[in-house]
């Protein structure tokens, strides 16, 4: 199995990354990113799985329909994922779902299986809650849009994590492939990457995911690019690194079998003392890059 895809291996019909759980490999997790041109449109069905339409650059007016009628919401999105919060739309499982942009533009469709059906709904970007997380060098902003607790999905979880240029995010190193009430849950994990260039030159950052025991043998060692994919069905992920002078942005897609959605994590017991120093550093100074508006527009 094959976890990193650089830009353009994970190709799949109208779309610029298509990871669905059959070609991952699982059971649950998917991403789409979807490039329409000016005035160009796109439909799909929804099938088994809810899905949030977040922009990564431009907006788009999104439209779920289904046997009772049909709900449209216009994202004004954002001119890219360092400039700005996005809103986004949730579309329930068995709709159908029209993507349509005025001005063209790049948009990311983050999917997962589900039993419940919710109602289709706005999430403005004044309501997603902006965290800076770690100190130091450890420094990263998260941008907590579809994080359990903060916006109602059935099984999906989705957030962004921006981590200036030589920083390390995603550290100390950790897993959630165990089921362990209360202390760790088991989620599949997609993360999607893009880079801030520099005087022309396109960024690019690594990323480790290492075996966290018998049968979770997931290994990767990667250097990221704008477009590219890791999958990581288990293991311990982490850290993920920007180069110097190149801001590292991802997008986290999560879900799996759990009854209860929630985001329990294990650190890797070698790094997990690292949390500990924390509190004696300052936040970087370069975040947050940017906060939630105070009122949609």
């Amino acid at each position: 199995m094959t976890y990193h895809l650089p830009a353009g291996k994970a190709l799949g019909g109208p779309y610029a990354v298509d990871i669905t759980p059959e070609k991952a490999g699982w059971g649950h997790s998917s991403l789409r990113v979807l490039e329409l041109p000016p005035g160009g449109a796109h439909s799909f069905d929804t099938g088994d799985s809810e899905w949030i339409v977040v922009p990564l650059s431009g907006g788009c007016t999104v439209a779920a329909a289904d046997d009772f009628g049909q709900e449209t919401f216009e994202l004004q999105g954002r001119a890219d994922v360092f400039s700005g919060v996005s809103d986004f739309a949730y579309v329930p499982r068995d709709a159908r779902a029209t993507v349509t942009s005025t001005a063209g533009g790049r948009f990311a469709l983050t999917g997962a299986r589900c039993t419940r059906r919710l109602p289709a709904r706005y999430g403005p970007a004044s309501e997603v809650p902006v965290e800076l997380r770690g100190t130091g060098n450890c420094s990263r902003q998260v941008n907590n849009f579809g994080a359990a607790g903060v916006f109602e999905c059935d099984k999906l979880i989705a957030v962004e994590v921006i981590t200036p240029g030589g920083n390390w995010s995603s550290f100390p190193p950790h897993k959630h492939d165990e089921h362990r009430p209360g202390e760790e849950s088991v989620l599949e994990e997609i993360y999607y990457f893009e880079f801030a260039g520099h005087d022309g030159i396109p960024g690019l950052g690594y990323q480790r995911v290492s075996p966290s025991g018998p049968g979770r043998d997931t290994d990767v060692l990667a250097e990221v690019r704008d477009g590219d994919v890791v999958l990581i069905p288990d293991g311990w992920h982490g850290p993920s690194m920007a180069t110097p002078g190149h801001h590292m942005y991802y997008l986290n897609v999560m879900a799996g079998p759990e009854a209860e959605r929630a985001w329990l994590i294990c650190d890797h017991p070698d790094h997990a003392w690292v949390r500990d120093t924390w509190p004696d550093q300052p936040v970087d100074p370069r975040l947050p890059l940017y906060t939630a508006p105070e009122t949609s527009v």
